[in-house]
């Protein structure tokens, strides 16, 4: 086994994101957007200042030029969010990945509007953790109209994800979870979540039927922006388990870190409300506290 010191002195990264970055257009920023996407809040990427803060937190970025990216705006009504698609994106290449980074631990992809090609599946290496951020597939995307849901079916990058994450609001009113489950592998993991309900992590038994590890949600201060927080809690969980290993999963420490984080990204917009090491940790104290 090799050693996180070894892997990072070979230039092999702990984790690595995949997607494209989006632009979410945004009347009160000064440029008329923020950057967007699950690979943005993923990894914690453009040229624009969250580039930045990427680097400054340490995430070695790989900036792969596409003709276009995605851009979405999202509109907030009483009755829900309406998000409108205004510009389509181009598929992410395979070919751009360093060859160091192939023998990661662990990868996240996280597509933000169907732009990794199935060729992504076979990328990590087989002894890799692969967390599959799903609802950035589930999207039908036609420029200039609204964003509706697409219906789920199998594909190669969700039979090779161990953790599958996915908000109850992608998968449609009556999802048939015996087809869903049956895509995967028999060993992986659904990662469901229902925002301020919390979540379930669904995996099915080797005798068919389905076990169920619910976690409560994490009390967040307001929310005014639940954009990221399904990309966020499903980055957490996968950071839980490779920092903290099969113990994390045993204490329930994975899904206590990702409900915290994601509890915190809905507190402000964009990447600024992306939460340092300090605030989880404030947030993890006070809940025990409230539990106890």
């Amino acid at each position: 086994m090799t050693h996180a010191g070894e892997r990072r002195q070979a230039g092999v990264p702990d984790i690595v994101v995949v997607g494209a970055a989006a632009r979410d257009i945004d009347e009160s920023d000064p440029r008329g957007w923020r950057l967007g996407g699950g690979v943005t809040y993923g990894a914690l990427a453009t040229d624009a200042w969250e580039l930045d803060l990427l680097l400054d937190s340490g995430v070695d970025v790989v900036r792969v030029a596409l003709p276009s990216g995605p851009v979405f705006h999202n509109q907030e009504r009483p009755a829900g969010r309406i998000q409108m698609y205004l510009g389509p994106g181009t598929p992410m290449p395979v070919s751009d990945v360093p060859d160091a980074w192939r023998g990661a631990p662990a990868w996240i992809l996280a597509p933000v509007a169907g732009e990794l090609p199935d060729a992504w599946a076979s990328q990590p290496a087989q002894s890799a953790c692969v967390a599959y951020a799903w609802q950035g597939a589930l999207r039908r995307l036609i420029p200039g109209e609204r964003v509706t849901p697409l219906h789920p079916g199998p594909s190669a990058l969700l039979s090779r994800a161990d953790i599958v994450g996915v908000s109850i609001h992608d998968l449609g009113l009556e999802p048939a979870w015996a087809d869903i489950l049956g895509w995967l592998r028999p060993t992986a993991e659904l990662l469901l979540t229902a925002g301020a309900r919390g979540g379930l992590l669904l995996r099915r038994s080797p005798t068919g039927s389905f076990a169920a590890r619910r976690f409560p949600p994490v009390s967040a201060r307001v929310e005014l922006d639940a954009t990221g927080a399904g990309d966020s809690t499903l980055a957490a969980l996968v950071c839980a388990r490779v920092a903290g290993g099969p113990d994390a999963i045993r204490r329930g420490r994975d899904l206590q870190l990702a409900a915290t984080v994601g509890s915190l990204i809905v507190e402000g917009p964009g990447l600024d409300a992306v939460p340092t090491l300090a605030a989880v940790r404030r947030r993890l104290d006070l809940d025990l506290r409230r539990g106890a």
